[in-house]
């Protein structure tokens, strides 16, 4: 009870201090509306050396989170997208600040019409755990572009990793312009809760409604970028072995606790065989060991390391067929590693059917032509992610037609998040928005339309009492 108390104090400590920092932020920005791009690029180019300087507290940090976490994950996957993030921002911005030109129509000349891209003010993250500092910079990257002050709320699951990042940045940025928040739910619903100029949140589809529901109160504008059940679709003809290697890459990927990760194979029904005998061979080829391998990052925290548990024991008393691989049965279970299991024999009834996975759990599902398989996608809930393995360009251009998703890789997996010149995003219940690329820049700002008449004023000229000349010589020669 009076650990229970003290934490309470704490929490109502950080709420308070939230919002004291809101509204330093806001009175900030009134001070300051429109940042110059020189002081933009300054701000962006600050984040390089705060990642760099610090790689090794980082990586120890996210250690300390997941128990393990594979140090060259956290590089390719927080670090090095993280610093090309900057780099590319910090080169784009300018080219988007300028007005964008747009044309008048006859009742409007002479004038001039352009749009004017103005930050919306103070801007609202919400991180998840599963690559707390990527998304975390990614969002803020594209909101200091846009010339806003951000808050940051980090996931209560990694506070070894929230507490790092609360301190560079408040070592790197005044509070003013950039701030971290840490905290648990109570805290989080708090920040949800504020009146934010915009609200980008990245998570589950369950507490995205929350998230949503909290911020219509004060019709703040959300980003939402969840997840949902991200289907592979392995082509006829497709080679297995190159299939399953680049499937690897993003199943295994930080153990699979990544929102793009495929979460289920759609096979070819006569090569199902085929792939769990490559799938097998490749996770031995990656991981011979698992127990005290360094390389093989763990679930993050018992809470979700018994769901997947429970995923296992639900979906094997329903008759699924469950393929664990433990290339030297090794004893994990004290641990929180989880093997790569693939989940055969499945029914829409089995809970891992039904909610996406986030872990080295993956379905495989046969089918019997490429329409059956797209059948199976489009009858679910549309994805945040959408593989297809296949060389024929037609096929892919009729799975791109015939299928939504928030984003594509054909022929590779996860890769397409990367690209900073893309925007990212869900559709339906795997998000509203977008934001990476320029879509990010122009999420975090407010396109203002502006239209300037000259000294001539022709509208002069259309002015009551109606029914003259010059009424009558623009309808007849614009009415058309």
């Amino acid at each position: 009870m009076v650990a229970e108390i003290k934490e309470l104090k704490t929490d109502q400590a950080r709420i308070t201090r939230m919002n004291t920092l809101f509204e330093a932020q806001r009175a900030a920005f009134r001070r300051q509306p429109y940042p110059s791009v020189e002081e933009r690029r300054e701000a962006i180019l600050r984040l390089k050396p705060m990642l760099l300087d610090h790689q090794d507290e980082i990586i120890e940090a996210l250690r300390q989170d997941f128990g393990n976490r594979a140090a060259d994950e956290t590089k390719l996957a927080e670090l090095l997208t993280s610093v090309e993030g900057i780099k590319y921002h910090a080169k784009k911005v300018a080219k988007w600040m300028k007005p964008s030109r747009r044309k008048v129509g006859a009742p409007q000349w002479p004038g001039k019409a352009w749009v004017e891209y103005q930050p919306v003010g103070v801007v609202g993250v919400i991180v998840p755990w599963n690559y707390p500092v990527y998304l975390a910079i990614g969002p803020l990257l594209a909101a200091l572009a846009a010339g806003n002050r951000v808050m940051i709320k980090m996931s209560e699951s990694t506070p070894a990793t929230g507490a790092l990042l609360q301190r560079l940045i408040a070592d790197t940025f005044p509070e003013d312009q950039v701030a971290v928040v840490n905290g648990e739910v109570d805290v989080a619903a708090a920040f949800s809760a504020l009146p934010f100029d915009h609200l980008l949140f990245t998570g589950s589809t369950s507490v995205g409604r929350h998230i949503l529901r909290a911020a219509a109160e004060n019709l703040t504008p959300v980003t939402l970028e969840l997840g949902g059940k991200s289907p592979c679709i392995i082509g006829e003809d497709f080679p297995m072995n190159e299939a399953v290697e680049r499937i690897a890459f993003g199943k295994c990927l930080n153990s699979g606790q990544t929102c793009v990760a495929p979460d289920y194979i759609l096979c070819p029904e006569q090569r199902v065989e085929e792939f769990v005998e490559q799938w097998r061979a490749q996770i031995g080829k990656l991981y011979p060991t698992m127990a005290e391998n360094p390389d093989y990052t763990s679930i993050i925290n018992d809470r979700q390391y018994q769901r997947l548990q429970g995923y296992l024991r639900d979906a094997e008393e329903k008759g699924a067929r469950i393929i664990s691989i433990n290339p030297a049965n090794e004893d994990l279970g004290d641990s929180r590693k989880l093997p790569h299991t693939l989940v055969l024999n499945v029914t829409d009834d089995m809970k891992i059917a039904q909610d996406e996975i986030f872990g080295p759990l993956m379905l495989v599902i046969p089918y019997k032509g490429l329409d059956q398989a797209l059948d199976y996608v489009n009858d679910r809930p549309r994805p945040l992610a959408l593989y297809y393995f296949d060389w024929n360009s037609g096929n892919a251009q009729y799975v791109l037609r015939n299928t939504h998703a928030g984003g594509v890789c054909l022929n590779d997996t996860v890769s397409h998040v990367g690209v900073d010149d893309m925007p990212f995003g869900g559709v339906g219940p795997s998000g509203m928005g977008h934001y990476h690329g320029h879509e990010g820049f122009l999420t975090f700002s407010k396109a203002k339309g502006v239209y300037r008449k000259g000294k001539f004023n022709g509208t002069k000229h259309i002015l009551p009492p109606y029914g003259r000349g010059m009424h009558r010589f623009i309808y007849k020669y614009l009415l058309k």
